[in-house]
């Protein structure tokens, strides 16, 4: 993205703080006058001197160096405002900013994550916008000062000498374009290095959550390898980098030592010729010093430059990704749910790859109905269900509940009014209760453990060492399959919603859980409208209807009994299930 434009995006975060950024400024001027005076300070006493040393007396070097030190006085005061303040306001733009990438993260849909790596997202929103605080507070800083230092400068060296200023603002023109090249290069080599550093922690993240897998396989020397290789590559990017900005930093250094030889040849050309005095002479290298000191600190502030504007480069990008599900114009909340869930001619097929995935759905589930989803893998269950909370938009047809189109419900209170049980449990990092708690943040502690005793959790909850203050670590990584389970089903007899989804949420776990969890979602199950995809058949026997689906579209819908009676794809099912089973029975026994 071009730097006018990145500039546009950003500038409106100085909008809070611009009496910070005005002040600042205006600090800025002072300390640029406090070092733009000593030369005119000291051209004077020169000056003076050479002319008549007998009228410069103690008393006007006391009272010219007591101005000079209330001078720099002042310089301190501002100073430290700049560097303090200043940097403040960088660092609040910065936390605005990654606030503002986390709010919109948060609206983004399924798709967003199925396609990028968490890493880089991280990436994205922490060390990516390190470099935006420097940036924030420095970038209209040093501008400002540079543009008062070479307005200044100017005026006063052409005051001394035209042509000689007129030599040495020539090469400045030239020195812009080489050094722009450069700089152009170090960003292209910016961005590179923060995406490399993205792929690193996505690298490093998938390692850590995996670290088991790997060990169990003993593949660390395999996984050492695929790191190194991307750590070299980290490196190459970095290598690449110092150098265009060693190529940066010697084009400033020969454009200043090439204006200075020309100071020292034509000053010194133009004092023996009487056309500038020492003391002029003297002024004028002080000024070309101060004017090449300031190339240079923009110069190595360009390096600054380009990280804050590769960081906001990629916060952009996330700013700028596609919220593809939102509130519609005129959505309103819903209330007073019953649970009735219309599917009229629904097809759906994901937004990246556009298979189709459910093919012209038909289907009407009555408030407090428990319907059953079995078929094969890939047949569209799991879709089915995410389109009920609108994870994903449907591509045709519509999706009701209780008659009104989910695109006029808003989505806070459409997902409130749904719960949901997966298989794969997800449990924050912190303690049992926070993680019960989750499902209704206001509740207090006797509803959470009400909650628990609902779900069957409490009893293996009190035998915890600390109750329901053990930490579960990491994504609950401290407890078993069943028990987060269970936990996860807490959650959700806390929020109470009148829908239900269970996505296969006991087909990972051992017989004993599997019993445990199945009497917690029979009691969650009671007087909700419940959609359960399993597969385990025996789970979903007693349900209200059974839908077999396969290749996006509905094959057979009934009871158990009705299913079996037709000896459809249903009864094929369950009988390959039925034969599966008395092959792990021991020898005459039956099931």
């Amino acid at each position: 993205m071009k730097t006018s434009e990145l500039m546009k995006r950003f500038v409106p975060y100085y909008g809070k703080y611009w009496r910070v950024m005005v002040f600042d400024l205006f600090c800025a001027s002072l300390t640029t006058i406090c070092e733009l005076v000593l030369p005119m300070i000291l051209r004077f006493i020169t000056n003076e001197g050479m002319r008549d040393l007998a009228s410069i007396t103690s008393g006007m070097i006391i009272r010219i160096a007591l101005v000079y030190f209330g001078l720099r006085i002042i310089d301190g005061m501002a100073a430290f405002y700049m560097a303090y303040t200043g940097h403040v306001m960088g660092a609040r733009i910065e936390t605005d900013m990654r606030q503002d990438a986390f709010e919109h993260l948060q609206k983004l849909s399924d798709s967003y994550f199925n396609n990028t790596k968490v890493g880089q997202i991280m990436a994205r929103i922490t060390s990516d916008l390190f470099d935006v605080t420097e940036f924030a507070h420095h970038c209209p800083e040093e501008f400002f000062i540079a543009g008062i230092k070479t307005i200044v400068s100017f005026a006063v060296l052409a005051g001394i000498n035209l042509p000689l200023t007129v030599i040495i603002f020539a090469f400045i023109p030239v020195m812009a374009v080489s050094c722009t090249y450069f700089n152009l290069k170090v960003r292209a080599a910016f961005k590179r290095q923060r995406y490399q550093i993205g792929e690193l922690n996505a690298k490093i993240e998938d390692n850590l959550l995996g670290n088991r897998v790997v060990r169990a396989f003993a593949n660390q020397d395999i996984e050492i390898e695929k790191f190194r290789e991307d750590n070299q590559a980290f490196l190459d990017i970095k290598r690449e980098t110092y150098k265009y900005m060693a190529a940066f930093q010697n084009t400033v250094r020969m454009f200043d030592g090439l204006m200075y030889t020309v100071v020292i040849l034509a000053g010194g050309i133009f004092m023996v010729k009487g056309l500038i005095s020492p003391g002029d002479l003297v002024a004028y290298t002080m000024y070309v010093t101060t004017l090449l000191a300031t190339i240079r600190r923009i110069i190595e502030f360009a390096e600054q430059f380009q990280r804050g504007m590769t960081g906001i480069e990629r916060f952009v990008e996330i700013m700028d990704s596609t919220v593809e599900i939102l509130d519609e114009p005129g959505a309103e909340p819903m209330d007073q749910v019953k649970g009735g869930i219309q599917f009229e001619h629904v097809s759906f097929e994901y937004p990246d790859d556009h298979n189709p995935v459910l093919d012209d759905i038909n289907l009407n589930i009555r408030p407090g109905e428990k319907i059953a989803l079995v078929g094969p893998s890939g047949g569209g269950k799991t879709t089915l269900c995410n389109l009920i909370p609108r994870f994903y938009d449907t591509t045709g047809g519509t999706i009701r509940i209780d008659g009104r189109d989910l695109r006029g419900i808003t989505l806070q209170s459409l997902r409130s009014g749904i719960g949901i049980v997966q298989q794969d449990v997800y449990l924050f990092s912190g303690t049992v209760y926070d993680n019960i708690a989750y499902g209704k943040p206001e509740a207090n502690r006797e509803d959470v453990i009400a909650a628990a005793k609902l779900a069957g959790a409490h009893e293996f909850i009190s035998e915890l060492k600390d109750g329901y203050d053990t930490y579960v670590g990491e994504r609950g990584v401290k407890l078993s399959g069943g028990q987060k389970q269970r936990i996860s089903i807490a959650r959700v007899f806390l929020k109470n919603p009148p829908i239900l989804i269970l996505d296969e949420a006991t087909s990972a776990l051992d017989n004993e859980s599997e019993h445990l969890v199945n009497q917690s979602l029979e009691r969650l199950a009671q007087g909700r409208t419940t959609v359960t995809i399993a597969h385990r058949l025996t789970t979903i026997q007693n349900a209200d209807r059974i839908l077999v689906l396969s290749d996006g579209k509905i094959m057979e819908e009934g009871s158990h009994e009705e299913l079996l009676e037709k000896q459809g794809m249903y009864y094929q099912l369950y009988m390959s299930v039925q034969d599966k089973t008395s092959e792990d029975l021991p020898e005459g026994e039956v099931r």
